[in-house]
């Protein structure tokens, strides 16, 4: 089994996370890794649903603060072992949210005496559909173990706050033709020709940009993907247009999904895949006071991210983690070693 050093320094401590490969669905031995050495600090209580680790502090104090970061990763990319280089620590996983578990991992080591109770969620498959989700089907088998008066979610986000997020929705847009044979192509009607005034609507789509609580979110709607065809000479009878709805968390499930059905008026639409936003939430005391702690200016989170599983639990939350998230998911994967300090040196003085 692969050992986890707590008492390494928070840049050797990630590259030690980015070293033991974790693909979505592969998380066992990170999981153990995880859970041996969190399991060895007395002054937490450890428990384990499925390839997802939960640490607490019980001390009985006014205030509890969840951080949470994922343990698994999207597939290789020729980006393994790491690498650290002149400041920049390289590998799959580093800035997709490793960096940010290994600064979970320090304070869970590091602060015995915290001036808040303090939770840690180590969780699965977060790279992968949604009912994987091992903070999801924590909300479902223990929620009381995600209750806490602010939460803090480490993706990357440039060492800097990101307030709330976006939801999304994946929808097939469906036109339907009649076979034929394509040397007479009169005899039917084509599928894919009919997909192009969905295409035509998508390109004159224009973008809703609201304001909510002083930050200014970007809604998009976008062809992800393509499909129809037969065979090369079939007139094709069906072609469905993938198409991706990001929208702004003052729209509930419901509106997004009706205003998308508005949207592609006379078509067949069908919903594949839908989960909400999150409020940005900084009209909240804790959240008022870890802005105040990070200092900077906060930004809204334009992808979705987990902060919406708490925000179904009413508890406000904030994105806040190392590396920069246009190099999540890329083959060079990188993230500046100065913001995995810079995220272990602000929590550590917010917290302790």
């Amino acid at each position: 089994m692969a050992h986890l050093d707590l008492s390494a320094d928070v840049v050797s401590l990630t590259q030690q996370l980015v070293d033991i490969e974790s693909v979505s669905h592969h998380e066992q031995e990170i999981a153990d890794a995880v859970e041996a050495a969190l399991t060895s600090l007395p002054h937490l209580t450890v428990t384990r649903r499925g390839h997802t680790i939960v640490a607490r502090t019980e001390l009985g104090l006014g205030e509890r603060v969840v951080v949470a970061g994922h343990l698994d990763t999207v597939p290789l990319n020729d980006n393994l072992p790491s690498r650290l280089e002149d400041g920049v620590l390289h590998g799959l996983g580093s800035c997709d949210m490793k960096g940010g578990d290994a600064v979970m991992l320090k304070l869970a080591a590091d602060i015995t005496s915290p001036n808040r109770d303090l939770t840690f969620i180590f969780y699965e498959a977060e790279e992968v559909d949604s009912v994987h989700n091992g903070l999801r089907k924590l909300t479902e088998s223990d929620p009381d173990l995600l209750q806490a008066d602010f939460a803090i979610l480490m993706e990357p986000s440039n060492a800097s706050i990101e307030a709330g997020c976006q939801g999304t929705m994946r929808v097939d847009v469906r036109t339907t033709g009649e076979r034929s044979h394509s040397a007479r192509s009169w005899k039917g009607v084509n599928a894919i020709h009919l997909a192009g005034p969905v295409l035509g609507r998508l390109n004159d789509y224009v973008a809703r940009q609201p304001e909510i609580d002083g930050l200014a979110f970007h809604e998009g709607l976008n062809a992800t993907g393509i499909r129809g065809g037969v065979a090369g000479n079939v007139i094709p009878d069906e072609c469905v247009v993938e198409v991706n709805f990001r929208f702004a968390p003052d729209r509930s499930e419901a509106d997004a999904e009706a205003f998308v059905r508005d949207f592609f008026d006379g078509y067949d639409v069908t919903v594949t895949d839908m989960a909400a936003g999150a409020m940005p939430g900084l009209d909240r005391p804790a959240a008022k006071a870890f802005v105040e702690a990070v200092g900077g200016e906060v930004a809204p989170k334009f992808g979705w991210t987990d902060v919406a599983q708490f925000t179904r639990l009413g508890v406000p939350a904030v994105n806040f983690g190392p590396g920069d998230p246009m190099f999540a998911h890329k083959q060079d994967e990188h993230v500046p070693t100065e913001h995995i300090e810079r995220c272990e040196r602000i929590l550590k003085e917010w917290l302790a």
